[in-house]
């Protein structure tokens, strides 16, 4: 029996710094858990782009869709601004969503109680909270046909096309409610069905594959009272899904309510391959951070915890994901900060490499 195989792309910025942790927690598992996996690195974004000339080379992406899973870092910089838009970093990663096709992107916003002060809403808002949006990423008003800028008369006029197609809103439904089966089998849709035909057809599709799920509880909202009800009582939802442009919105109002965007990791799905696993990376939410890279501050967790998720999602390893997130909690817990989690109560600042070590000393303690 081969081991699952896993391709590492740290990036650019804090990425390999932040994936460096990983690399320690990937290790710790084969060592204590027997759980080792065939791991390989390659370059992607600007450092890809300065090696290659291009923000992913071809190769890589070959290897990305060979393997069980692939786990990236961070892509760009501001030494990268001026490049023409065809090989900015970004697009290395674009190109990985889109070859790999990973319609479905989850994106969780889980509070951890140690955390709960540091979200602009009150405490008991948020304490607790463990939510996941699923947002589709290959289509919709960000990929569709007419864009773009052109002349019309004496003025010029922006063009961006919504579109959806049956199948393409049916998929990420079905990962939707997949997910919300093994969850709390509650499943909120979310769209503008009250003046977009896209969204009437979303609403109608969704509701039909929900007859295929008769477990999970389906409602429906229009996202920008999706998005006043997040703020308001976000404990109310469980699942959410919607399209490309309110998930790209509604998932970041999402990861701001735990108070911390560099805590939250994200995972990208698409279709299940021949050994059944499905088409996967994994990010965290956060940025490359230039102006804290190579200064031992960035905080690991949301990268770590992007691992997690591939364990859940990827290798059948819920049991483990949930043991990495206790480790994750106790740390917090015990007081131990990384520089972004500085808040006025204080707690005991540690390094990037500090907060990695401290994880792993807390998986040490779960045996």
């Amino acid at each position: 029996m081969t081991n699952p195989s896993l391709l590492i792309l740290p990036g650019d910025g804090i990425g390999p710094e932040v994936m460096a942790e990983v690399r320690k927690i990937i290790d710790w598992y084969g060592a204590k858990r027997g759980l080792v996996f065939d791991v390989s690195e390659d370059l992607v974004g600007g450092c890809a782009y300065d090696k290659h000339g291009t923000p992913l080379h071809d190769d890589t992406m070959a290897k990305a869709q060979e393997v069980d899973a692939v786990l990236l870092g961070a892509v760009g910089g501001p030494q990268y601004d001026n490049l023409d838009f065809s090989v900015k970093p970004e697009r290395g990663l674009l190109r990985l969503r889109k070859e790999m096709d990973l319609f479905s992107n989850l994106r969780p916003a889980q509070c951890f109680d140690a955390l709960a002060d540091f979200s602009s809403l009150k405490k008991d808002v948020v304490a607790g909270l463990d939510i996941m949006i699923v947002r589709e990423l290959t289509s919709g008003v960000y990929f569709g046909e007419p864009r773009g800028i052109f002349k019309e008369g004496n003025e010029r006029v922006g063009i961006n096309t919504q579109r959806y197609t049956e199948s393409e809103i049916a998929r990420v439904a079905r990962s939707a409610f997949d997910l919300a089966m093994k969850r709390g089998k509650k499943l909120c849709s979310m769209e503008k069905a009250n003046v977009m035909e896209s969204g009437i057809l979303w609403r109608e599709v969704v509701t039909e594959v929900s007859k295929e799920y008769p477990e999970v509880e389906l409602s429906h909202m229009y996202a920008d009272a999706g998005a006043m009800q997040l703020t308001r009582w976000p404990k109310q939802f469980d699942v959410i899904v919607t399209d490309n442009l309110f998930g790209d919105l509604l998932s970041d109002l999402a990861a701001m309510l735990t108070g911390s965007l560099g805590m939250l990791p994200s995972a990208s799905l698409g279709a299940p391959m021949a050994n059944g696993r499905p088409k996967a990376l994994y990010e965290p939410v956060h940025g490359s951070a230039p102006d804290i890279a190579g200064q031992g501050k960035a905080n690991p967790i949301a990268c770590i915890l992007s691992f997690a998720m591939a364990l859940r999602y990827s290798f059948d390893q819920g049991d483990e994901a949930a043991r990495l997130e206790a480790a994750i909690e106790k740390v917090l817990a015990d007081g131990l900060r990384t520089a972004d989690l500085m808040g006025p109560e204080g707690g005991t600042p540690v390094s990037t490499s500090g907060m990695g070590d401290a994880i792993i000393a807390a998986l040490d303690a779960s045996l």
